[in-house]
């Protein structure tokens, strides 16, 4: 038996905002010259708290673009062009303190990303900063968050598990209704009412509390283990 800690990807795994800027651009192409900058401007207010009406950055162009009128094949263009950029996007950059977290968890500790994008440029990206090979299976259009319940309960077949995410909905909630822990990261981490085991603005905040719990559920593994010989 092992422990998995899954981990989403936009919002958590890679932070910054160049890739929600990247799709922004992408859906200007399709819109008036005013899109781009009510975009921006919204991203920003939802990142500062000012609003709560998004789940994320992508909600937040994806919901203006059709409220705008952009079809949904042109925001689909736009959302593939933009992923493609995702390895060069600026500041796209992986999460600060994402290394170290992998880095210290225990060798039986499996790690899984699963994320509702497609697949274009996420291990490029991953490779380009160096922590690819800390990753076990990447799962892409997973669906979330209906398509979260069968991975974790694959997961909770095999030992402990904790789902890292920045939407509750999608990365969270489903983990936890199945007996998981839960970690919250991103901006709805301090007003969130959700009960995440743990929580911060940013990974690297709860890197000290993500590795303890590795090597917790380790020795439950380990014990549980022992205890059936």
């Amino acid at each position: 038996m092992a422990s998995t800690i899954v981990f989403d990807f936009d919002g958590t795994v890679v932070v910054g905002n160049g890739p929600v800027l990247a799709y922004a651009r992408q859906m200007a192409r399709y819109a008036d010259d005013a899109f781009l900058t009510e975009a921006i401007a919204t991203i920003e207010a939802f990142e500062s708290g000012a609003t709560d009406r998004f789940r994320d950055g992508y909600d937040v162009v994806g919901t203006l673009a059709a409220e705008a009128g952009i079809g949904s094949d042109d925001r689909q263009r736009a959302y593939l062009a933009s992923r493609e950029q995702l390895g060069s996007a600026e500041p796209a950059t992986a999460a600060p303190g994402l290394k170290e977290i992998l880095e210290s968890l225990p060798e039986s500790t499996r790690v899984v990303l699963a994320t509702n994008a497609p697949l274009a440029g996420v291990e490029n990206a991953l490779e380009g900063w160096g922590v690819r090979e800390h990753f076990d299976e990447l799962l892409y259009d997973t669906g979330k968050p209906n398509g979260l319940t069968p991975i974790i309960e694959r997961e909770l077949a095999h030992g402990r598990v904790l789902s890292v995410g920045d939407i509750v909905e999608n990365d969270l909630a489903p983990a936890a209704e199945l007996g998981a822990d839960t970690a919250l990261v991103g901006a709805t981490a301090a007003t969130s009412t959700f009960s995440a085991t743990m929580r911060a603005l940013t990974l690297a905040e709860i890197a000290d509390q993500i590795v303890a719990w590795a090597h917790a559920a380790e020795h439950d593994t380990t014990a549980h283990l022992i205890s059936e010989r």
